[in-house]
């Protein structure tokens, strides 16, 4: 096997384990409500970094004005708590049009 599919396997395995331990481990710590509300933050913060790599950047280039305007008809529709369906929808939609319309 090659080490590409060696290192897939044990992020695999690492990933699993990491996901398992979390319910046995809930019940024995006792969280402050500073620290649970710090743990939330970071996980909030990852995902607006990756929202934010995979909408401005293609590889090494700009991703494009129509990504851009999706994710923020997505963003502004999430924001207005409207339903999943109708956010994925018109975010694609949008994206579609442009590209149609002849926006990178």
């Amino acid at each position: 096997m090659t080490g590409v599919m060696w290192a897939g396997i044990a992020l695999a395995i690492a990933t699993f384990a990491m996901r398992a331990t979390g319910p046995v481990l809930a019940g024995r710590f006792d969280l402050s409500d500073g620290t649970r509300r710090t743990v939330d933050l970071c996980a909030l913060a990852l995902l607006a970094g990756v929202m934010a790599t995979t909408t401005f950047a293609d590889g090494r280039e700009f991703g494009g004005t129509a990504r851009v305007a999706g994710v923020a008809v997505a963003g502004v529709l999430a924001w207005r708590r409207c339903p999943l369906p109708l956010v994925i929808v018109a975010a694609a939609a949008v994206t579609a049009l442009l590209r149609l319309a002849g926006a990178d």
